[in-house]
């Protein structure tokens, strides 16, 4: 299972030569099924490049599209995702376990006039709404299920499983806050226990949470103890603060790096950068 990254910044795309390194995009993550296709989370700026890159494949008809949740800087790149605008794509789009009329309803919302030029109907690819819950199934041969997300206005966070391998996705993320439809801490340890690999939230420093606690967010120390407690085997760093510099990142990468080794932990810990790829195996 390869999990590659079009887009790791949070809250709004933050391109300049401060963030080169770990890019400016917003979230979006790909992987390939092995039942063919590709699978995508979120819609972030990201996806506009992932699109172009999927024009280029001659064989890739089967998009699945996995939301998170409906904020902003996640939804931001779905009007200029060109493979939606051609019939020969078929895509399923899916979140939590209310999604199926929801996302319909948000992805409609977003491009209606004065928002956007251009209305959802314009799309010609042949789209299909379904929800996903705990444990959801199957998609293209990639295991899925979700959890909720503590977060304002709610979310999902996903695990996705192939080949025996655990890919977990929490972000927007603030376990250490309880907002409502939030589950205690210990919930969010027992879902991410023993993944291949953690992707969660960090947006914040312990001392920026002092006026961002409750906004939804992680802070760096928070997602380092979640993969300690969790004994997952590698932890990326998500959701970028589109103010967080390259050089700063790289930083506190080196602080968290520290925390696990001062609690006797084994993880490969790491910033997510907009255009790599991780083979999870």
């Amino acid at each position: 299972m390869k999990v590659k990254f079009w887009g790791c910044r949070g809250s709004i795309p933050a391109p300049g030569v401060h963030t080169l390194k770990y890019g400016g995009n917003t979230t979006c993550v790909e992987l390939r099924p092995p039942g063919g296709g590709v699978l995508i989370i979120d819609a972030g700026s990201g996806i506009r490049m992932l699109g172009k890159q999927i024009l280029k494949e001659k064989t890739t008809t089967e998009i699945f599209l996995l939301f998170t949740h409906s904020h902003w800087d996640h939804l931001i790149g779905f009007p200029f995702f060109t493979p939606a605008y051609f019939d020969k794509y078929n895509i399923s789009v899916y979140g939590g376990p209310n999604a199926q009329n929801s996302l319909k309803k948000y992805l409609t919302h977003q491009m209606m006039p004065p928002f956007f030029p251009v209305e959802f109907d314009v799309m010609k690819a042949n789209f299909h709404f379904g929800n996903g819950g705990p444990n959801a199934g199957c998609l293209g041969g990639v295991g899925f299920a979700s959890i909720e997300l503590s977060h304002p206005n709610g979310g999902y966070g996903f695990k996705l499983t192939c080949g025996g391998k655990n890919f977990v996705f929490l972000t927007d993320n603030e376990p250490a806050f309880p907002h409502e439809g939030g589950l205690p801490r210990e919930r969010y340890i027992d879902f991410c226990r023993g993944a291949d690999l953690l992707v969660h939230d960090a947006q914040y420093t312990d001392e920026e949470c002092r006026v961002t606690r409750g906004w939804g967010h992680s802070t760096f120390t928070e997602a380092t103890r979640i993969g300690i407690d969790a004994g997952v085997k590698r932890l990326g760093l998500f959701h970028h603060d589109p103010d967080r510099s390259d050089d700063e990142l790289d930083s506190l990468v080196d602080a968290c790096r520290h925390q696990i080794e001062q609690a006797g932990a084994s993880i490969d810990c790491f910033a997510c950068m907009e255009g790599s790829e991780i083979d999870v195996s």
